[in-house]
């Protein structure tokens, strides 16, 4: 039992960093193709290529600051329906959505990764100790015969 558990803790740890490793890298490559460059003026990684978690993060916060200059300081559903500026509230509402969903997905393929990794650990745990329990039960057998 304790063999079979090794096996599947390993297996199901690197099937995870890999799937992991996959979602961070499909991420980064789709954030990579939409050739955002984090504004001149963000707070953070100004003029940064958006192709992780932190360039989409300081974009994002930077798209919420240009909008609300733009809007006297309101959000989409401050503004009047008639009001013109509620398009590009709207817009930007949508922006800062899809960015912070794709700094959603980093955490979690890497909170995957990191899973990933303490179950080959545990696995290759498991596979010790079974050894050592293995080394501690010959002997015995052998001064029984």
């Amino acid at each position: 039992m304790r063999k079979a558990s090794s096996i599947v803790a390993i297996v199901l740890g690197i099937a995870m960093i890999l799937g992991g490793l996959t979602t961070w890298i499909v991420v980064s490559s789709t954030l990579a193709d939409q050739k955002i460059v984090v504004s001149e003026d963000a707070d953070c990684l100004a003029g940064d290529e958006v192709n992780g978690p932190f360039s989409a993060y300081c974009q994002a916060k930077v798209i919420d600051k240009h909008t609300l200059n733009a809007t006297g300081g309101k959000r989409y559903a401050e503004l009047d329906r008639d009001d013109p500026l509620r398009t590009l509230a709207q817009t930007s509402a949508f922006l800062q959505a899809s960015l912070f969903t794709s700094v959603v997905a980093f955490g979690v393929a890497a909170m995957a990764m990191f899973i990933g990794a303490l179950f080959v650990l545990l696995g290759f745990g498991i596979r010790d100790v079974d050894s050592r329990i293995a080394a501690l039960e010959a002997p015995a057998e052998t001064t029984e015969m």
